[in-house]
C-alpha cells in the first residue's frame, strides 16, 4: 500500500516549514526540514507527499 498525503505550508521558520494535512480533517502541524521540500515553496503552497518525496501541486 502506497502512502500518499496532501499538505499545505502553514508557515516557514528558517530551515523548517510547518505543514498542515489537507486531504483529511486535521489540526496537527508537521514540522519538516526545508531541505526535504521543493525549493520554491511559500506559505500557502500545496504539496503532495508520495514515495518519500514532496512535490508542489495546484
Amino acid at each position: 500500500m502506497m502512502n500518499t498525503f496532501q499538505y499545505q505550508v502553514e508557515s516557514i521558520d528558517g530551515d523548517y516549514a510547518n505543514l498542515r494535512r489537507i486531504d483529511i480533517e486535521s489540526d496537527e502541524i508537521k514540522l519538516v526540514a526545508r531541505a526535504l521540500l521543493p525549493p520554491d515553496i511559500a506559505e500557502g503552497t500545496k504539496l503532495l507527499y508520495e514515495y518519500m518525496q514532496y512535490q508542489v501541486i495546484d
